[in-house]
């Protein structure tokens, strides 16, 4: 799905949607409150959000995984798998699986470490303990009870912050907002704070600092003409990180997230890309929903989170997951 505009600020659908909204919170309230969290063998550190739609997730929880390693600590990523076929638990081999079967984020978390897909979270921990993870890392699991965490950070995008701060379908929230802040431990702002998030937050919950930027193996199209797409939950930051990097954007195509793309529309932008002179280019999380056979003819552009202040992530980790003797130093 795309998110509509009206999800970011106060109008009159926003206000008619509000019951639903109030209903779809008190579904949420219910179900957390019904269930009693089960604890994992090993430490869990869930890395969510509270509004639908891209926030930096996937980023977060891949710096993540590499803080730990640097710390000594062997984790394994945790994830539903949203758009893949399988349920799991289930060790994703980025080298055979595709997004059909198994989504396209766990594609690129199983390259930074070992991933399980799991609808079934306490499953898909309990698996990954099994298999010799000391600690897991719980990608996009704030919401879902079942599974006791023992650090939660939400992260946000800077841009759009909470959105208009109503609950879905009256806004972008999948909970409301003072609930869902009261159960994190930290939020994670990447990008400039254009949104008001400092504001919202009540006080004493820390405030990290990350940005992403683009992954030094790629290739930043300064100067060149591009054609670009993408089906991720915000497009539009995609094509204006391409247009501050200096390339020359003559084309935009935005798709659904999570879009699995067809030949013929892989065809039908390359005729296109053609006509305008321009390559084609797209996201990292996009490349891997290509079909097989076209991925080649895209430019890939990776992006990573780096921290403003490393020592602030390191504050909230050393009482969880201290750093090992011999551990390399973190940087």
């Amino acid at each position: 799905m795309r998110a509509p505009d009206f999800w970011r600020s106060e109008g009159v659908l926003a206000t008619l949607l509000a019951p639903l909204g109030a209903g779809y919170d008190l579904a949420g309230r219910l179900r957390r409150g019904l269930l009693t969290p089960q604890r994992a063998s090993v430490p869990v550190i869930c890395v969510g959000n509270l509004v639908v739609g891209g926030a930096g997730k996937t980023p977060l929880a891949i710096a993540l995984l590499g803080r730990l390693a640097e710390r000594g600590w062997r984790a394994h990523c945790v994830t539903r798998g949203y758009g893949g076929r399988e349920g799991g638990p289930r060790r994703v081999d980025p080298e055979r699986d595709d997004a059909s079967a198994v989504g396209d984020e766990p594609l690129l978390l199983a390259r930074a470490a070992p991933t399980w897909i799991a609808r079934d979270r306490v499953a898909g921990a309990r698996a990954a303990a099994a298999a010799g993870a000391a600690a897991v890392v719980l990608d996009d699991g704030f919401q879902n009870p079942r599974l006791a965490k023992d650090l939660s950070l939400i992260a946000v995008d800077g841009a759009y912050g909470f959105g208009n701060g109503r609950v879905l379908p009256a806004g972008p929230l999948r909970e409301a907002l003072a609930a869902g802040l009261a159960r994190a431990q930290a939020v994670v702002l990447f990008g400039d704070d254009a949104a008001g998030v400092a504001q919202a937050l009540p006080p004493g919950l820390p405030l990290l600092r990350a940005d992403l930027v683009p992954d030094a193996a790629g290739e930043p199209p300064r100067g060149q003409r591009v054609l670009a797409f993408a089906g991720i939950g915000r497009p539009e930051k995609f094509f204006a990180t391409l247009r501050a990097l200096g390339a020359e954007v003559a084309a935009t195509h935005a798709f659904p997230d999570h879009h699995p793309y067809g030949a013929a529309e892989i065809d039908a932008l390359r005729r296109e890309a053609a006509r305008l002179r321009a390559g084609l280019v797209t996201t990292e999380k996009d490349a891997v929903r290509l079909p097989r056979g076209l991925a080649a003819e895209v430019a890939v552009l990776p992006v990573r989170a780096r921290w403003r202040d490393p020592g602030a992530i390191d504050a909230l980790l050393d009482p969880l997951v201290p750093r090992r003797a011999g551990a390399m130093p973190a940087s």
